[in-house]
């Protein structure tokens, strides 16, 4: 065969190889990390902060749920670390039910509607009422002192 005609048959080898389909499958990937307070899994959540705060993992506005439900935290940018732990990039959780975010630098209030999750829980089920109400979640570091308004989630549920 001459030389000049290989050159035609490679460049077709080689836009057919192109434009063959590939598995996704086999290039998808998920990257999990876990340590003692937090896993932290990439995420096409879209609650999820694009850079840093805090979102609910698995409910969204509007969301209609029947009492009792799971509540699920999430946290970018900084990581979950038991109260006492006093670290700039760490914090713990704090879910106001009913109200609002609290100021930077404040006290988050610990009352019925101010749940303190201080052990680095990111998990809670909740017993409301039927109707509407709004859940805020509030992260604050070691000693609940709020990280205000940047590091806080606010969505409606309807509780049937």
């Amino acid at each position: 065969m001459k030389p000049i005609l290989l050159l035609p048959i490679a460049l077709l080898a080689a836009v057919v190889a192109c434009n063959q389909p590939t598995d996704t499958k086999s290039t998808t990937t998920t990257t999990t990390t876990t340590n003692t307070s937090t896993t932290q899994t990439t995420s096409t959540n879209p609650n999820e902060p694009k850079d840093s705060g805090v979102y609910f993992v698995n409910l969204k506005n509007w969301d209609t749920v029947k009492s009792p439900f799971v509540v699920q935290m999430g946290v970018k940018g900084k990581t979950v670390a038991p109260m006492g732990t006093m670290d700039i990039k760490t914090g713990h959780h704090h879910l106001i039910i009913d109200g609002n975010y609290v100021v930077k630098g404040q006290m988050v209030p610990k009352d019925e509607t101010h749940l303190h999750f201080g052990k680095g829980q990111t998990v809670d089920t909740l017993s409301l009422s039927p109707g509407s109400h709004t859940l805020t979640l509030q992260f604050a570091d070691g000693s609940h002192m709020s990280y205000g308004d940047d590091w806080h989630a606010m969505i409606t549920i309807v509780v049937k």
